[in-house]
Order: C-alpha cells, then sequence, then structure tokens
C-alpha cells in the first residue's frame, strides 16, 4: 500500500500534464488480429482462427511515448522509420495520442512490425516484419541531432532499448552526457547483457532474465541478484538500479540500500508493454519530483493494472488515480481535501461510473443525528462528501468569537466516519458556490429541511440531480442542546 497516496495524486492530476517527457529507441508498430478459435485445420495439426477485427498502435519505444500520454504528461519519441505505409500508420497513431513523433528515415531499413493473432484472449502466434543489422555512424549522427534539438524543455529522458540498432554506444553516451550535462535524468530500459553502454544514466531498468545474464547469475537466486546488482551501480556510475521481478514486483537498489515493492497484479492476462508501463511512471515521478523510492511503488501499481489486459497496451491515468483510492480510503486525513482536489477526486469518481451525494452543515457539535445523516445520505450514491462552514463563516453567521470546535477538528472528525469519502470547507455564508462547482447526483438534508429552503435545490434539480431530506428521528436532535452549539438548521 503507497502510503503517501495523497501527494502521489496531486503529482498525477496537478503535475504530470506540465511535464515533457523525451523518448529515444526502438520505434515499432504493432498489429493485432482479433478472432476465435473453434476447431483444428485438417490441413495441419494448428488451430483455425476465424478473423473478428484489426487494429494497431505504438509499439516498443512508442509504447513507452505511449504510456506517458495516457498518464497525462507531454511526449516525444524520436527512432527509425522506414518511410513507408507503417511509418505513416504509426505518426498518425501517435499523433492521435498526443505523442509528437520525430523519425529518422532509413529507408533501407523497413519500419519494425509485430503482427500478432490472437483467438479469444490467448496469443496464437506473432510475425515480425524487420531487418537485423546496425545502423551507419551517419544514421546515430542525424538521430542523435534530433534528439539535442528536442532535449531542451524536458523533464527527464527515457531510452527504451529493444537491441535493434538504434542505441548504439556511440548513441546512447551522446544523449545520457548532454542530459547530465541539463540536470535532466536518464532512465534505461536495457536489452543486452552489457550495461556499459548506459555508463552515466540516472537509472537502468531490466527484468530479471536481463539482470540475471548481467551479473552472469540464476534468476532464481533473487538475494545475490539483488547484491551483484549494486556493484553494476558502482561500476557504470548509476544513482540507482531498478530491476522488475515479474510476480516478486520491483526492487530499487543503491549501493547499500535497497527497496521492494511487491507485485500489485490481479489476474494476468498478457505481460507484453509492462515493463514500457513501469519506466514511463517511473520517469514521471522522477520528473514530478517524487523520490524514486516512492515512484517504483507507484510503478508497481501501474504495472498490476496493465498485465490484466490484452495486447501490448499503456495504462490510463483515470485507472492509475483509481488504484491510488483504496489507500485513500485508509487514511483519515487524504479525505480532507480542498475544493481543487475536490474537483478532480470527484472527476475520478465519475469516470468510474460513481454517483456523487454531498451535504452539509456546521457540523460544530457532532450528535448521532449527524451519524444518521450521513448513512442515510451515502445510500443515495457511491461517494459522499460532506462540506463543512469555516470558522469564518460560522462566527460571521452567528455572531460568535470562535465555534466550539476548529474548522480543522471538525473536519478530521468527520474525515473518521466510514460513510464519509471527502470532507471539504467553505468559507461563504452558504455552499451554493461549492454545489455549482462540483454538481453532485443527489444533496441530501436532514428532515427539518423544506425543499423550498434547501440551498442549491433548484440547480441540483437543474442538471438533473436529486434533492433528499432524510427523516431525523427526535431523540437525535441537536436543538437546544447547547447554548453556542450547531442547529440542525445548519446552512
Amino acid at each position: 500500500m503507497i502510503e503517501q497516496a495523497q501527494q502521489v495524486m496531486n503529482h498525477i492530476e496537478q503535475l504530470w500534464p506540465t511535464k515533457r517527457l523525451l523518448v529515444v529507441g526502438d520505434v515499432m508498430l504493432d498489429q493485432y488480429i482479433w478472432g476465435d478459435v473453434a476447431r483444428i485445420s485438417p490441413e495441419a495439426p494448428v488451430p483455425v482462427v476465424r478473423v473478428a477485427r484489426r487494429n494497431e498502435q505504438p509499439g516498443g519505444a512508442a509504447n513507452v511515448a505511449l504510456n506517458l500520454a495516457r498518464l497525462g504528461a507531454q511526449a516525444v519519441v524520436v527512432g527509425f522509420t522506414g518511410g513507408d505505409a507503417q511509418e505513416h500508420a504509426l505518426a498518425e497513431s501517435l499523433r492521435g495520442s498526443g505523442v509528437e513523433p520525430v523519425f529518422v528515415s532509413t529507408p533501407e531499413f523497413p519500419t519494425i512490425t509485430k503482427l500478432r493473432i490472437l483467438g479469444g484472449r490467448q496469443q496464437m502466434l506473432r510475425l515480425d516484419s524487420e531487418r537485423a543489422g546496425e545502423h551507419s555512424d551517419e544514421d546515430g549522427a542525424r538521430l542523435v541531432a534530433r534528439v539535442l534539438e528536442a532535449l531542451p524543455g524536458c523533464h527527464a529522458v527515457i531510452l527504451s532499448d529493444y537491441a535493434k540498432g538504434v542505441l548504439s554506444e556511440k548513441v546512447c553516451q551522446s544523449i545520457i552526457t548532454a542530459a547530465r550535462r541539463a540536470r535532466i535524468p536518464v532512465l534505461v530500459d536495457p536489452k543486452l547483457a552489457d550495461f556499459s553502454r548506459y555508463r552515466g544514466a540516472t537509472t537502468v531498468c531490466p527484468n530479471l532474465g536481463e539482470l540475471s545474464r548481467a551479473v552472469g547469475l540464476p534468476a532464481q537466486n533473487l538475494e545475490a541478484l539483488l547484491e551483484k546488482a549494486e556493484s553494476l551501480v558502482r561500476a557504470f556510475d548509476l544513482e540507482f538500479l531498478t530491476a522488475t521481478l515479474s510476480e516478486k514486483g520491483i526492487a530499487l537498489v543503491r549501493p547499500g540500500h535497497r527497496v521492494h515493492a511487491p507485485a500489485q497484479a490481479r489476474q494476468v492476462f498478457d505481460v507484453s508493454g509492462a515493463g514500457d508501463t513501469v519506466i514511463a511512471t517511473l520517469a514521471l515521478c522522477m520528473a514530478s519530483g517524487l523520490a524514486p523510492e516512492l515512484g517504483v511503488q507507484v510503478a508497481n501499481l501501474a504495472a498490476g493494472i496493465v498485465v490484466g489486459k490484452v495486447g501490448t497496451a499503456p495504462v490510463e491515468r483515470h485507472e492509475l488515480l483509481a488504484a491510488l483510492e483504496p489507500a485513500l480510503a485508509q487514511r483519515v486525513d487524504d479525505k480532507r481535501v480542498t475544493l481543487a482536489e475536490l474537483q478532480s477526486r470527484v472527476a475520478l469518481w465519475r469516470a468510474q461510473g460513481e454517483r456523487i451525494v454531498l451535504t452539509n452543515g456546521y457540523f460544530d457539535h457532532l450528535q448521532v443525528g449527524h451519524i444518521a445523516l450521513f448513512e442515510q445520505a451515502r445510500q443515495f450514491g457511491d461517494r459522499l462528501i460532506v462540506a463543512i462552514n469555516s470558522d469564518a463563516s460560522i462566527c460571521a453567521q452567528k455572531g460568535i468569537d470562535q465555534p466550539a470546535a476548529s474548522q480543522q477538528a471538525r473536519a478530521r472528525i468527520l474525515a473518521a466516519l466510514s460513510p464519509v469519502d471527502a470532507v471539504v470547507i467553505f468559507d461563504e455564508p452558504t455552499p451554493l458556490a461549492l454545489i455549482l462547482a462540483l454538481r453532485p447526483d443527489a444533496l441530501v438534508k436532514g428532515g427539518d429541511y423544506r425543499r423550498d429552503t434547501v440551498v442549491g435545490a433548484a440547480e441540483v434539480e437543474s442538471w438533473g440531480g436529486q434533492v433528499r431530506i432524510v427523516a431525523t428521528e427526535s431523540e437525535f436532535s441537536t436543538d437546544g442542546l447547547l447554548t453556542t452549539g450547531s442547529s440542525s438548521r445548519d446552512q
């Protein structure tokens, strides 16, 4: 469980859209044929796939950039393509997703294309179209020049190496040197066992098999692998190493220090692109100022989402925010939010198809009747927001110096109640501005109100919402209990 869930959500909602990240590496076009398998071919012992639909999407380094865009960031991707129809399809797909493609055309090397054939949710066959071999030094120089043009204004660089000939040692070192000079972090997804070409990067992010090959130890001996990983950090002048360990989660390794985030997967359908999701999420965390140790926890959560999908599919921003929600529900402090934070959270809840309920009041003296109000209000939707008058608002209306309980104390007590999903404080005499900003699906008040005395009733009904008056048992009434206490007629 991520302890700083609210901090992470704030970064995702407010900072990630302001970040520009550069991806350099082996761009690919992933094509899919989807169908059903009902029989075996009479010609050979192979399944017959009846084609239902086809689609294509960015793959390889282009999928890393797509992950960044789907997480809300600005993304630029640089790579080699073949000046062919596949290049055009890949560029159009990227632009349609908000990614800026910067391609260096090399007609002698066709755009790398992978065609996957699926029967139901099971991948049956993959066909790769590519030409092996290193690109010329001239091609490498053209690519580096385009990278250096795109580097200013970027907040992180990702080198996505699929060993298809783009990231030679000369290209890697040119980019790493320029990024370090500009104090821009560089994250590398490696393919080769020799990490020397990535020397000086901020972090290298191998999977379990890649780490095993790099240190020359079997993958089963995890403890020994991670000890050896520390030596790689020193040997290649890295700040830390990030190892994705399949079902064992993700480990961050510094000399003398490790952090391990256990796997978060629900049901694994396809691991295609999981490494792309991890490095994209970690890069965004670092670009927005989150500590790498926290970043690997967020990346681990994102990986758990993406392996539950079929095909090379990126994680969506709203999916990551939704995955952080359970952590918020367990922390009282994370339920107390500003209006801006609440608006983002309401947008997330609505994206999940949830109904929003709002009730409001002073709640200067919390009573059993208030608890009954919250419990009943929660039944009219999926999320309950409690809006409370600020101290200044109460004092102005009651003509007193201060309420019995401060706004922060009242907010914390309300946030501790299980029916309550969020608590927000407002300064105005009435919650009308808040209601207009949030547009709840239901507005709920206690039984001593009438519809015509409920502030915001007409507005809520104007957009199809409901105004609900719930019965208040007389024994729960707070009227007259305390001479300076709150009234059940709270605004």
